[in-house]
Formats: C-alpha cells, structure tokens, sequence
C-alpha cells in the first residue's frame, strides 16, 4: 500500500458501517477499501466482504453530490477488471482488506450555472458538463443575455474565482458544483461605445496609430486541427456517409468548435461539432485514451498484462472492435461489400463507423510540450436521441428493436451490453414510433466468454419468438465470410477471436433453426454468477479435448451443441 493511502485515517470513511450478520448469525469481518479517482485523495470505506458491489456502488452515489442516481453512474475497478456483475460479492473478485479499487463517475448530465455582470444582474442557465467555455458564450449571444449586439471587435470574458476561463476548458471541469457563478465582462470597441452599463467594462479609442499599436502584438496562426480517415486496404472504399461525415467534423474544428469530452465512460470519448457548433456531429475514441491505456483521462492504472478491462480483450483494440461491429452489421437482404459498405442501414442499427486519424487540442495529450498529435481512434456518427434504455422501463420497447440488438449481442459474444449503451429514438414525425440503437461496441469479439453480459437477457422481450425475418437474417449469416470481410478492412484478427465468432455463428443459427428465443440462446452465452462457466465455455472446453486441427474442434463444438438442445426439447416435453 503507498504512503498516501497509508495517512488516511479510518474515521474518514465514507459512510458509517452496517454490520449484517451471516446465515449463521455470527456477525461478518469488515475489511477496509481505498477508492480513488483522478484529483481526489484515497478515500477509505469499510465494507463486508459479502457485501454486493452494487451495495458499495449505492454508497459512493450517495456520498458524492453531482453523481447520476443510476445504475451506471459509478463504474469501480480493481486489478485491471471492471466490477461490472452488480449482484456479485465485493470478494467474488477478489477484493481483500487494504486493496485499492479505481472509481469512474458519471456526473450529472446538467449543470446550473448563473453569469453575474459588473453591475451586479444575473441570469441562470442550465448547460451540459461537457460543453466548453466557449459554447457557454456563444449560448450567452444567443440567448441575447447582454444587449445591443455585439460588435465583431467586442471582446467578450468570462472569469470564475478571479480567474479568466479559457475557451477550450470544460464547464464540469471549472464548475464543480450547481450554483458556481461566473462574472461575464464585455470590453467594447470605439465602434460600439453605446452599450447598457451592466456590460461596460472598459472602452478603446481607436485611431490610426491606435490600430496599429493595438495588432503589433505578435500573431502565430497554426494549424492544429486535422481529421482524415484510416484506409488500410487500398481497394476499400469509404462509403458516401462517411466521408461526410468526415468533413462535417472538419469543418466543425477549423470553425473553432473544439470537441467536448464526454462525462461518461471509463475512457476517452468526444462529441465532435459541426461548423455552427450548435449540434453533435460524431462521436470520437483516441485508441490512447481506451481505459487501461497509457493516455486514459480517468486516472485508470496502466495494464501490466495488456488485457482490457475485459476478459479476453486488449487495450488498444477497441477502435477496431467498433469498426468491425459496423461491418458486420449486415444489411437485411445482403452483407457488406468488400468494395464498399453501401447506404443501407444495418439489420441492428449500428451508426456508420470509420478509424480516423484526428488532432486537436482538445483531447488529453501526452508530450509535455502540450504539442497536439495525431491519434488513432473510432469515430462514429452522433445519434440523435431521447436517452438510453436505462432511462425507462424495457416493456414499452418494441419486441422486434430488442431481437436485432440481442442477435447482434450473440453473434459478437459482446462483453459489455447494458441499457446504457443502448439509445432510444422516436420518430420525430410525432407518429409515436420508437427505435433503438446500440453504441460502444469496444468490448465485442472477445478471445473468451468470460465476460459476456446482455442486459436484454431480463426484458420480457427477449423471451418471445423471433420473426420469419429475423429467422431469415440469421439463416444468412456466415462467419467466413464475416472473417474474410474484417481482413480485408485491415483487422487482422487472432485464431481466438475468429473462433469466437466461428462459434458463435454456429450457436445462433442452430438455437434459431430449433425455434429457441433469444433468451435462449443468450443464456448459454453468459455465466449465471462469476465463477460459474457458461454453457458455450463448458461446450468449448469439452470440444478441446482430442481435436487435432480448428476443423475437427468445429466439428466437436456442431455436436455438443446439438446434443444441449435435444436435452432442451427433452426437457420442455
């Protein structure tokens, strides 16, 4: 244990201690946490070792002001693993008396903030975390807070706590807490000298000489902005949506629309802006800044082993699983071409995806000269939304919205499905209709299922039928060809990752052809409790045993799966 998590004194704990008692009615040993996060001091907390990890998540939600009261809004980490199974015990994952686990927190998504003038006038807004300072001026023009007009020369300041606020510095980052006040001062050229005294902060006459004396300042313009698309196969096209994509975001940066850091997440993820700075264009992930990597901007510790934070990925990978989860996106009636990925929409609805190289500097950079770079990252198109899934209760989703998400899920072995990364859409046309789409995708095709986990296992919907052209998209799908696909896109994928898909494949279709829903079929996929196998890992350990080549593992793996599903039809008789 260091030093610094040493001096921290046990009174300080976060919350007083409940002592529950055992089945046997001895009472349990508390043992002592440290959680820590980027800009906080080690925090200690007393808990049980048979206390559930969403019982410490409730804590921390309760003890810290500004944090979301859902379910995802506390994110802890211990030993390069997310505590993602909210009803496994703190000493299911191994956490012991001393240990100290990485806390992620999502903040509120709206925050109160009053600009005060000179004289004293205040106005109050509400705007999101991560918008900049910057966005917060433009909101002032816009909403008209200060009149007449402002005059192109007007130089227009925004100071908290006696400080100036640069442009680029996010509100969540300046304004720790609803009700942070911001004085605004407005310096007014000759040009605009009849202003309203609230705002009149000082005049500069302007003459001849005087313009000349007030640009001998030196100007140094750079160009430090910069986006272009990762094409590592020549003969791959990048498709219509996509290039626009690109050069809306362009446009947003050389307008001086700087990205805005999401508030949520384990790694680094920024709205990208159009060249009105009104609306979100994109949404970009620097492979740098992936949680466990060495630029990650929540304070997470490096991985020693490479790994992600789960099982069976790596740190660095997650803006190829991205991409490859929009490829394999299959439209219905077709696949992906090789030449290009054409217009139509996927059978799931995953946004167009592309990897970019992409520069500015907004995001976390890592010389210490604050130089920006070029990273590597995922930019995926920015949807429109009324929320995720977690925002409401799963019966009002369409049935049919919910099957093209948890075939998509299966089909990946996706490790990190939950309601929070699902959107929700409705059709703004006012015809009350309702979509759904699923995001963030950095954690499917995993080596491994270890770590699978579909939130939409607990909806109801996930225990109807699926429809004929659900059952006709799946009778389609082939991973071969799926394989071949993400190659010739440039990921060359490991042996394990392509058996994770062979296998996968094969499960779905044959659970499909059988009739069994996707509660089903996703049941096998995911471990009832963390140390528990699934029913697919216990399938491919048994098909391990004597296969000489992939072939005659594949082979062993068709059998035992149709073996489990006579014993499911045996057993529903």
């Amino acid at each position: 244990m260091s030093p610094a998590v040493c001096a921290v004194r046990e009174e300080h704990s976060l919350l007083p201690l409940h002592r529950p008692h055992c089945a046997s009615g001895a009472a349990a040993e508390p043992i002592m946490i440290f959680l820590t996060a980027p800009g906080l001091a080690a925090m200690p907390m007393r808990v049980m070792a048979s206390d559930s990890i969403a019982a410490v998540k409730l804590r921390v939600q309760t003890s810290r002001p500004g944090v979301q009261k859902t379910s995802r809004a506390v994110r802890l980490v211990f030993d390069g693993r997310e505590l993602a199974r909210d009803d496994c015990r703190v000493r299911d994952y191994g956490v012991g008396d001393g240990n100290v686990l990485h806390l992620v927190i999502r903040i509120a998504d709206l925050r109160l903030i009053v600009v005060e003038t000179v004289h004293g006038s205040k106005f109050r807004f509400r705007v999101e975390p991560g918008r900049t300072v910057g966005y917060v001026k433009q909101r002032i023009a816009r909403d008209r807070l200060h009149r007449p007009a402002a005059h192109p020369d007007d130089q227009t300041t925004l100071v908290l706590e006696g400080e100036e606020l640069d442009d680029r510095h996010l509100i969540h980052d300046v304004c720790k807490a609803d009700g942070a006040v911001i004085h605004l001062l407005v310096q007014r050229s000759a040009a605009n000298v009849s202003v309203a005294r609230d705002f009149e902060v000082s005049i500069v006459a302007r003459d001849a000489a005087g313009d000349d004396a007030l640009r001998s300042q030196p100007q140094v313009v750079t160009k430090d902005v910069g986006i272009e698309p990762v094409v590592v196969n020549p003969k791959a096209q990048l498709p219509p949506a996509l290039r626009d994509l690109v050069g809306a975001v362009l446009a947003g940066m050389e307008n001086g629309n700087a990205p805005i850091m999401s508030s949520e997440g384990t790694g680094g993820a920024y709205f990208m802006q159009d060249a009105s700075g009104e609306h979100h264009v994109a949404v970009f992930k620097p492979v740098d800044e992936e949680p466990m990597a060495a630029n990650n901007p929540r304070g997470l510790p490096v991985s020693s082993t490479g790994e992600g934070l789960k099982k069976g990925t790596r740190v660095g990978e997650g803006a190829f699983r991205e991409v490859a989860a929009y490829l394999l996106d299959h439209p219905l009636g077709g696949r992906r071409s090789f030449a290009g990925h054409g217009a139509a929409a996927g059978f799931a609805g995953v946004p167009p995806t592309a990897l970019v190289r992409c520069m500015d500097r907004s995001f976390r950079q890592a010389d210490d000269d604050g130089s920006p770079v070029f990273k590597l990252g995922s930019m995926q198109a920015f949807v429109k939304n009324c929320g995720s899934c977690e925002d409401m209760g799963p019966r009002a989703f369409p049935v049919q919205e919910v099957h093209k998400i948890s075939v998509l899920d299966m089909r990946l072995a996706n490790a990190d499905r939950h309601a929070g990364n699902i959107l929700v859409c409705k059709d703004e046309a006012g015809r009350g209709g309702m979509s759904l789409v699923p995001i963030d995708h950095g954690y499917c095709l995993p080596e491994s299922f270890e770590d699978c986990t579909f939130e939409w296992l607990y909806w109801p919907q996930s225990r109807e039928p699926f429809n004929a052209e659900t059952v006709k998209y799946i009778a389609s799908l082939d991973a071969e060809e799926d394989i071949s696909i993400l190659k010739f896109h440039g990921w060359e994928i490991s042996s394990e990752v392509a058996r994770t898909l062979r296998v996968t494949t094969i499960l779905l279709k044959k659970g499909t052809e059988r009739g069994l829903t996707a509660f089903d079929i996703g049941s096998m996929l995911c471990r009832e409790t963390l140390t528990k196998e699934s029913a697919i890992e216990e399938m491919v350990r048994e098909a391990q045993d004597g296969a000489a080549d992939e072939d005659a593992f594949l082979q062993a793996v068709s059998e035992i799966m149709d073996r489990r599903f006579d014993q499911i039809s045996s057993d529903r008789k």
